[in-house]
């Protein structure tokens, strides 16, 4: 917060759905999506503070800072350099040096104004709410209906947002709500078990969505293991996603946790055991190649040694964000989201 009077940026809740509910993402779908907004949030300088993509909708819990503080660093004379180099968040670098060359040649032909226009286009998809949210469902639109050969519009309606207020109940509790779509859907038991939510993807040992949730429990940025956040968290989820049952106890009212799992969450004050950690990282298992120990993986590297190219010198890494050290033969933290759009 800045004086009484603003803030250093604002929180808004999303959702959208498919045209009349009726179409259906499967399981590749649903994960294009978490990336293109992720990329996207990367690119128009916007954080997701959560999100859960579903069959026929998502929920994003967006964070949009303040545009003139936004603005800031593509300003000054090394301003628009920083931009060409923000520009490869999203394109490519042919796009990027295509752009530069295009710029270089208005200016040699004396026409300033045009380039000024040019840069201010870019620039205006920044810090905006409404242009992120409409340039992720246009992308992922474009790219669905060419998968799966169809036409015409994708989403139901346009924009959907309330704003949060941010670091308070009502943006732990908004968080909440978006995290356990899945559970009250009958998907998963557990919230952590659903993988395109942010919680999900936040104990499998992503920064960003660690970092975001952090913001919604009012811990310091990078407090989801040093402040507990992520076991504060744990327990908000359970807490307020337990099942209701009826004043006889035998109907369920409304989907959620089990009474005894979410006992057994509140008094373990949401610590997870390492067993649970473990299945999160379930890409280690079937992406991994080798996992076990460092000493096996590295005998078992050493004797593929062929296999790997000449700049690889170890064959071990270690699983992120684990008390207990496990390896394997592949670095899976890597952000692997393919080639940039253009």
């Amino acid at each position: 917060m800045v004086g009484t009077g603003g803030y250093e940026s604002y929180c808004y809740h999303v959702m959208s759905r498919t045209c009349g509910g009726e179409v259906f993402f499967y399981d590749v779908e649903k994960e294009a999506l978490k990336r293109v907004m992720a990329r996207l949030a990367d690119f128009c300088g916007v954080k997701l503070v959560t999100y859960a993509v579903m069959g026929n909708h998502f929920h994003a819990l967006i964070e949009v800072p303040r545009r003139s503080a936004c603005m800031e660093r593509f300003s000054g004379a090394e301003g628009e350099e920083r931009l060409f180099s923000h520009l490869r968040v999203l394109y490519s670098r042919d796009y990027v040096d295509a752009l530069r060359e295009q710029i270089a040649e208005w200016r040699r032909l004396g026409m300033e104004p045009l380039v000024q226009l040019k840069l201010e286009a870019i620039k205006e998809r920044f810090c905006d709410l409404s242009k992120y949210v409409k340039e992720v469902k246009e992308r992922f639109s474009r790219w669905f209906n060419k998968r799966r050969g169809r036409r015409g519009t994708l989403w139901m309606d346009r924009l959907k947002s309330v704003m949060v207020e941010s670091g308070g109940d009502a943006l732990r509790t908004i968080a909440a709500y978006i995290d356990l779509n899945a559970v009250r859907a009958g998907l998963v038991e557990d919230p952590k078990d659903y993988r395109w939510c942010g919680y999900a993807e936040a104990v499998s040992g992503n920064r960003r969505a660690q970092r975001g949730l952090c913001k919604a429990v009012a811990k310091p940025v990078d407090g989801w293991e040093s402040a507990k956040a992520g076991e504060m968290y744990r327990c908000v989820l359970f807490d307020s996603g337990r099942e209701v049952r009826d004043a006889q106890n035998e109907n369920v009212v409304r989907t959620g946790m089990k009474v005894e799992k979410t006992k057994e969450v509140l008094k373990a004050g949401g610590k997870l055991t390492l067993g649970e950690l473990v299945r999160r990282r379930v890409r280690y298992f079937s992406d991994g190649l080798v996992l076990g120990s460092r000493e096996f993986v590295e005998a078992v590297s050493q004797e593929n040694r062929g296999k790997f190219g000449p700049k690889r010198k170890d064959g071990a890494r270690r699983m992120s964000r684990l008390a207990e050290p496990l390896y394997s033969m592949r670095n899976l933290r890597v952000n692997s989201i393919g080639k940039r759009h253009q």
